[in-house]
Order: structure tokens, then sequence, then C-alpha cells
């Protein structure tokens, strides 16, 4: 089986996913063992000599104040965990659930938590044979990190809680035990080493920005059979109106539509048919680009954020030093989740009037809602409707979770991020994106279909022929949810993009 060695430092994006989606295994290095070890070696020590360091030898939050005696560090880590499983609502899907293991095994496995090597290594063995916590998607303020989701995480670790195994829910403690798991008992520091950091919406976040680039790609090849549905004109992707404004993503953009639309003979110049187009053709570059830069912004917060320690307080060896910080707070991946939202919400919007355009008889020249028999039939005209009830929902989605904040713990904790519920927004707004664009896709193949004489572009012309392969021509009413949802899935699982990109090369995002 393929396997993700994890040291803390370098995973990568790619490496979330095989693990998320595909199944991957994973391991420690022999160098982060070591570094594990060692972290561990001086927790110890700071017990033993009782130390005051938060965490280790004191309560929580409001508590820190209050001494807690070795005798009692066991007691403290299992009491931590229990009182702060208090998430509420759906699970988590099982591809954001092991998301969320990997990423704290991995930051974990740098060493600056001071968790025993045997706690972490059974935390992988989960991963490995496939315990997958029931985690509730809500209840977590985004500082200190995602504490309620990751105690129900951890709850399983120690035989508590809730977990999938095979498909199936049921007790933690027995699906351990299916499993041919012992569970761990916490000692000092450890309850916080597994709960205290972001890894809950930096998880959900880096699997959207992973479905997001796809995407922004597929954008551009819906967007590029629109602008052949209605005779658009390419003059004004030309490369250099791009270069004297040269927004990195705006160039791409253009650069991709046309590639995308070369050879086509249902494109037109500047007068054949009109001096220019509407914005939602002619600003393409503009409007995807600016979304693209966006989530190029957004994929490089979540690269430095999958490496990094984020919880409290740090352990540094060198030095033999705990300080006490706020590297759980999630303001950093709060604003990049929030622009996420708002950017993917964007190609929604210009996706809708694209598809306004095309079923609109007053702004496409073509029959109206696409349909042959107007009146006995209604063709796209609800589909569009659908289109914007998304693209609607999606304008109260975006609305940023991180412009607000409710002091907890008595004040002690007095400024949070919300970044879990930017994280989560965010994939319900991509959900819907992936949905609006499936329905353009199925207008403009329609559009087409009443000038089948003119050869497609050589991009588009796979895009096309994908989306006739799962759905044919719409010549009389029928139930459209089920097009719909195909041509959502050839999104979702990128076959169409697939296609395109075998016949052009690769689509570019930054």
């Amino acid at each position: 089986m393929d396997k993700i060695l994890i040291d803390g430092n370098s995973l990568t994006l790619e490496d979330v996913v095989k693990v998320a989606r595909e199944g991957f295994t994973v391991d420690l290095t022999q160098e982060a063992l070591e570094k594990v070890k060692k972290s561990r070696a001086f927790v110890d020590k700071l017990v033993d000599e009782e130390r005051t360091v938060y965490g280790i030898t004191t309560g929580f939050g409001k508590f820190s104040d209050v001494a807690i005696s070795k005798e009692e560090a066991k007691d403290l880590q299992k009491n931590l965990i229990m009182s702060h499983a208090c998430g509420v609502g759906e699970h988590f899907p099982e591809d954001v659930v092991r998301a969320i293991m990997l990423l704290r095994a991995n930051a974990l496995s740098k060493g600056f938590s001071g968790i025993q090597p045997k706690t972490l290594q059974t935390l992988i063995e989960m991963i490995n044979k496939g315990v997958h916590p029931a985690i509730p998607e809500k209840g977590s303020l985004g500082a200190s990190g995602d504490l309620a989701p990751l105690s129900h995480m951890t709850l399983v670790l120690i035989g508590e809680g809730e977990a999938y195994y095979k498909g199936e829910l049921m007790t933690g403690k027995e699906a351990m035990g299916k499993a041919g798991i012992e569970p761990v008992v916490l000692t000092s520091k450890e309850g916080l080493a597994l709960i205290n950091g972001t890894q809950v919406m930096t998880a959900v976040g880096a699997l959207t920005v992973y479905n997001s680039i796809h995407i922004l790609k597929t954008a551009d090849i819906a967007a590029a059979l629109t602008i052949e549905g209605l005779n658009g004109i390419v003059d004004a992707y030309d490369k250099r109106v791009h270069e004297v404004r040269p927004h990195k993503g705006q160039m791409i953009t253009a650069k991709n539509l046309l590639r995308l639309v070369e050879d086509s003979e249902r494109t037109t110049r500047q007068g054949e048919i009109r001096v220019q187009d509407a914005y939602t053709l002619r600003c393409i570059p503009q409007i995807h680009g600016a979304s693209k830069d966006a989530i190029s912004y957004v994929l490089d917060k979540v690269n430095i954020e999958i490496n990094g320690a984020t919880d409290n307080p740090l352990i540094f060896t060198e030095d033999e030093s705990a300080i006490s910080g706020g590297n759980f707070h999630g303001q950093p991946m709060a604003l990049a989740f929030d622009f996420l939202g708002i950017a993917l919400s964007e190609i929604a919007n210009v996706s809708e009037r694209r598809i306004e355009r095309l079923v609109n008889p007053q702004l496409s020249g073509l029959p109206a809602f696409l349909t042959e028999k107007g009146g006995l039939h209604s063709g796209f005209m609800i589909a569009q409707y659908a289109a914007a009830a998304l693209v609607s929902e999606n304008k109260v989605l975006a609305h940023p979770a991180s412009v607000d904040s409710i002091p907890s713990s008595a004040n002690q904790e007095d400024h949070v991020s919300m970044g879990t519920i930017a994280a989560r927004k965010a994939k319900e707004i991509c959900e819907n994106v992936k949905n609006v664009l499936a329905i353009e896709l199925m207008a403009a193949a329609q559009a087409i279909d009443f000038d089948k004489e003119k050869n497609l572009g050589k991009g588009t012309k796979i895009a096309y022929e994908k989306v006739r392969q799962a759905i044919q021509t719409l010549h009389e009413d029928r139930i459209l949810y089920k097009d719909i949802n195909k041509c959502a899935e050839l999104i979702g699982k990128s076959n169409m993009l697939k296609e395109v990109e075998k016949t052009i090369g690769a689509l570019e995002l930054q």
C-alpha cells in the first residue's frame, strides 16, 4: 500500500489528498521520532521538577492559575478531553476526518508538543487501519484552536466517544477493538497537545482549496463553451491587453481561453457581429483571474499551516524552555478561508450571468430558454432559476466569519478567529459553484447544438463531447435535475478537465 512519510515539515496538499481520499497510509520518519522522544523527555522533566508551566502543571484557560500536582496529571488530561468534547451537528465526512488526523499527527511530529511517541503512533495507526472518529462539524471558535472537534477525535484515541469503522458507526472502544488498536492513557501535556491547534479548519479548507483549483480550471472551460455558444469576440483575450495590466491570474485566464477556443469557427472578431461583448464575456480574464490570484494566496497559507506547530505551550528542547504563545489562533486561516469563499462566489456570480445570456433571446439571438418549442416546453428556464438561487445563497455564505469574535473562558480568550466556520462556509460555497458551472456547461452545449455546422475549438470540442456523452441534447422537456447531477459529477471527478488537458496541455492556475 502506498505510504506518506511525515516529519512535520514536508507535507504537501497532494499528500493530504492522497491520505484523505485515496487511502494512503502514514508513517513517521526516524528523525521525527527522535525529536518527539526528546521533546517528551523534557516534559517529563518539567513534571518531575513541578515547574509551573501552562497546561502541564496548571489548569487551562481561565484556570491557568490553578496548580496541578504530579499525581493529578493523568486525570487533568482525560478531564480536558471529556469536558471539551462539546461539538454539535452532522459529522464531518470521512475524507475531512482523515485529513484532520493526518494534519494533527504531522504537527505533533515536529517535536514541539511533548507528546509520548506511543500516543502519536497510535493516532497514526488509527489512520492506517481506518478508525475514523465521529467529529461533529460545529462548535469550534477557531482559538484556542479547534478544541471541541479535536476533542472528539481524541476521545476515540483513549477508547471513548464514537467512531466509524468500515462504514459503521459504533463506540470508540468497539472501533479500536475491531481494528486491533490499544487505546492510550494520556499523561501530562498530551491532551492539550492533541486538541490545541488549527487542524480542523485547515483540513476542511485544504481539501476545499484542492477542489477549488479544479473548479477554477473548469470555469475557464465553461466560459469558453459559452463564448462559442454566443459567438464571442476573442480580441478581448489578446495577450497585449493583459500584459499592460499584468495581474498573473488575468494573464493566465486569457491564455487559457485562447488555447481552449483555438481553431474555432464559432468565435468572432471585433466588428464582425458586434463591436464588443458584455462584461460577462469580455471581462472573463479579469474576473476569473482575480479569483485565481485569491486562491493562490490561500494555497500559500495552507501550505504553511499544514506544516506548522500550532499548540500551546511549545516545547523547545535546545534551551529547555516551554513558551506560552498563540500559534493556535486561527486568524491567518480564517481570513484566508473567508477570501476563498468570496473568490469562489464570484465564479458562480459570473457563470450565472453567462447562463442568463444563453437563455435570454434578447441577449443571445437563440431560441428562448434554449428550447425549440417554447411555450409547450420550458427548456432551461428553471435551470437558470436554480443557478440564481445557488448564487444568492453564496452571497449569504460569503459574509466573512472572521469579522466576528465572541470572548470565551471568562475573557481570558478574548479574541477568537471563527476560522472553522469560514472553512466550512467555503466548502459549501465550492459545492454550489460546481452546480452552477454544471448548468452553464449544459446550457452552452445546448446553444452550440442550434448550429452544429461550425467547428468548435481544440479544447472546447473535447469538453462538449464529454458533456454530450453524459447528457443528451434537450429536444423536449425532461427531468433536468438528473442531468445537472451528471454534469456536476463530471466536474467533481475532473473527468472532463482531464480529457481537455490531455488534448491541449494543462490549464494554468498560477
